[in-house]
């Protein structure tokens, strides 16, 4: 299975010309333009993330900083310019690696192979979804707003996991009732509203609009 690689720069041309790179060298690439972007899109789970450190609206080590203890892979700054002490704020802050611009391209891609075959590095990987102040961490079932952790049920959690992962998707309550527990069960999908609400409930203590949204007559999708 091909690698996954993130690439965040605001630079199109480079953005263009790593993306060209990686992907002959058999990768599947994932870019973003700017800092919040590559913030979401870390739900697509790299393997390994190329993070220019200067980008306007958050900069790169601003993003390694709110990712790095929920993301266990390697993250290599790319930099026109950097001091040793940038250097070591990048390393404190949980980055692997640094490379200046310009760049080898085959530099580049060695440094990001060497990474990939470090033992153990990809078996370690969380799958996480990150949008703005909401994390939601799948593989250890947790759920957290900034530093809050928002306390669901099993049932409330499994929920969550089925519409998160599908953004954008409406699923009705007939299906998220057999994702849950199969044709066989015996009872009613009208629980799965009692559900959501108790979901919401405890997501609007922290987040002062809804992360699932009704579709009336149709059912619900996840908008966060």
């Amino acid at each position: 299975m091909a690698y996954k690689i993130l690439i965040a720069d605001d630079e199109e041309d480079i953005l263009r010309m790593l993306k060209d790179y990686f992907e002959l060298s058999g990768y599947l690439v994932y870019t973003a333009d700017s800092g919040c972007s590559a913030i979401e899109r870390i739900a697509v789970n790299p393997d390994i993330i190329l993070l220019d450190i200067n980008m306007p609206d958050m900069d790169g080590l601003s993003v390694c900083k709110r990712i790095r203890n929920h993301v266990n892979v390697p993250i290599v700054f790319l930099t026109a310019k950097v001091e040793e002490q940038d250097k070591i704020n990048g390393f404190l802050l949980g980055g692997d690696d640094y490379i200046t611009k310009p760049f080898s391209l085959e530099e580049l891609g060695a440094r990001v192979a060497a990474h990939l075959r470090r033992e153990g590095r990809q078996k370690g990987t969380q799958k996480v979804r990150i949008a703005g102040e909401l994390l939601i961490e799948y593989d250890t079932r947790r759920v957290f707003w900034g530093e809050k952790e928002i306390d669901l049920t099993r049932t409330e959690f499994d929920i969550v996991e089925i519409l998160s992962l599908h953004k954008g998707q409406v699923f009705d309550k007939e299906t998220i009732y057999e994702k849950l527990w199969g044709f066989d069960k015996d009872g009613s999908s009208n629980i799965i509203t009692e559900h959501i609400r108790r979901i919401r409930t405890k997501f609007g203590r922290y987040c002062q609009k809804d992360v699932i949204e009704t579709v009336w007559g149709v059912g619900y999708r996840w908008i966060m």
